[in-house]
C-alpha cells in the first residue's frame, strides 16, 4: 500500500469546542470510512435525513464561511478548516459526526485537527486514488478580485494574494504545492478580523463565538492577541487554508495550478461549479501502480475513468 491508495483515519478521534459564528458548544467525532465514501458529515442531533456529503454542489452559503446542506435542508457550516486539514494530510474518506450545525472553530486554524489526526495516523486501503486533472484554463473575475485554474502535469499549487488597507495586514502573497510542500504554516494559521468589523458581524448575527483564543484581531496598527503572529505570512496563509478546504469539495484531489487575488469561499465555489459545468474542462482519472518516482508524473500509471 502506497501513496497511490485511498486513506482514512486509523481510529476515531473527538473534539469539543464552540462555533465561531453560532457561539454554541459542539462535539465532533471523526471516524474511519470505507474507500470511495468521500467526506460525509452526520448530524447526530437529528434522527433522519442527517447525512451531508461534502461536495461543491451542496454549498448553500459562503458568507464568512462555507456551509453545505442536503436536499432536506440539513446543514453544516464552517467546514473549511477541517476540509483543508483532510486535503493537506491526504485523507480521502471519513465520516464526521457532529451534534450541532457548525464545526468547532478550535484555535481558529487547522492545527488541532492536524495534530490529533497525525497522532492516531492514517489507514491505507488497497483501493487506488482518483484525481481531477484540469484540461482547460478557467478564470472568474469579480471586480478587482479573480480566481483561475490552469493545466498542470504534476501538482496542485495555490498562488494566493490578499490586499488590505490596514497596515498590519497590508498586501501578502504566498504560493504552495499541496502535495510536496511542508504545510505546517498553512495548518497553523488562524482566522482573522479587524476590530472595527466586530460590530458588523454582530449585526449579521455572526461571530458570537469569536475571541482572542480563536481569531487574530487587528486594531489600528497593532495585533490584540498577546502572542502575536505564528508566522510572518499568517494572514495570507489562512486564506490558503480556506482555499484548500473549499477546493477539496471537488470530492477528489486536483491536479492544476490555481491563482487567486482577494478571493474567498464564494469565488472558490464558483470556480468549482464552472469546472464541473462542462466535462471537457476536466478528467477524472484513477492512479494505478505501486511506486511513483515523482508525485503524479508517471503517466503510465494513469487510467482514465471518465
Amino acid at each position: 500500500m502506497t501513496i497511490l491508495t485511498q486513506k482514512t483515519i486509523a481510529k476515531k478521534i473527538s473534539f469539543s469546542g464552540v462555533g465561531i459564528h453560532t457561539g454554541k458548544k459542539v462535539n465532533l467525532n471523526i471516524l474511519p470510512a470505507t474507500p470511495n465514501s468521500g467526506i460525509i458529515f452526520k448530524r447526530t442531533d437529528l434522527k433522519g435525513h442527517n447525512y451531508i456529503q461534502a461536495l461543491y454542489n451542496n454549498v448553500i452559503d459562503t458568507t464568512l464561511c462555507t456551509t453545505i446542506s442536503n436536499l432536506e435542508g440539513v446543514k453544516i457550516s464552517t467546514i473549511e478548516h477541517l476540509m483543508g486539514a483532510f486535503y493537506g494530510i491526504g485523507i480521502d474518506n471519513a465520516i464526521i459526526e457532529i451534534d450541532n450545525y457548525e464545526v468547532p472553530i478550535m484555535d481558529g486554524s487547522a492545527k488541532l485537527f492536524v495534530d490529533k489526526i497525525k497522532e492516531v495516523g492514517l489507514e491505507s486501503s488497497d483501493t487506488a486514488i482518483k484525481i481531477i486533472k484540469i484540461n482547460k484554463d478557467i478564470k472568474i473575475e469579480d471586480g478587482d478580485k479573480f480566481i483561475s485554474i490552469e493545466k498542470s502535469n504534476i501538482s496542485c499549487d495555490i498562488d494566493f494574494e490578499i490586499k488590505y488597507k490596514n497596515k498590519i495586514i497590508n498586501n501578502q502573497r504566498n504560493k504552495i504545492n499541496i502535495f510536496e510542500d511542508k504545510l505546517e504554516d498553512i495548518f497553523n494559521s488562524r482566522t482573522f478580523c479587524l476590530f472595527d468589523d466586530i460590530e458588523k458581524l454582530k449585526k449579521l448575527n455572526l461571530g458570537k463565538g469569536g475571541s482572542l483564543d480563536n481569531a487574530i484581531v487587528i486594531k489600528d496598527d497593532h495585533i490584540l492577541n498577546s502572542g502575536g503572529l505564528r508566522n510572518k505570512s499568517e494572514f495570507v496563509n489562512h486564506k490558503i487554508l480556506d482555499c484548500m478546504g473549499d477546493l477539496f469539495l471537488s470530492g477528489y484531489k486536483i491536479i492544476g495550478s490555481l491563482k487567486c487575488s482577494q478571493g474567498g469561499h464564494n469565488l472558490t465555489n464558483k470556480l468549482l461549479r464552472k469546472i464541473f459545468s462542462n466535462n471537457d474542462n476536466y478528467s477524472l482519472i484513477e492512479i494505478k501502480g505501486k511506486q511513483l518516482p515523482h508525485i503524479f508524473t508517471n503517466y503510465n500509471n494513469l487510467k482514465s475513468i471518465a
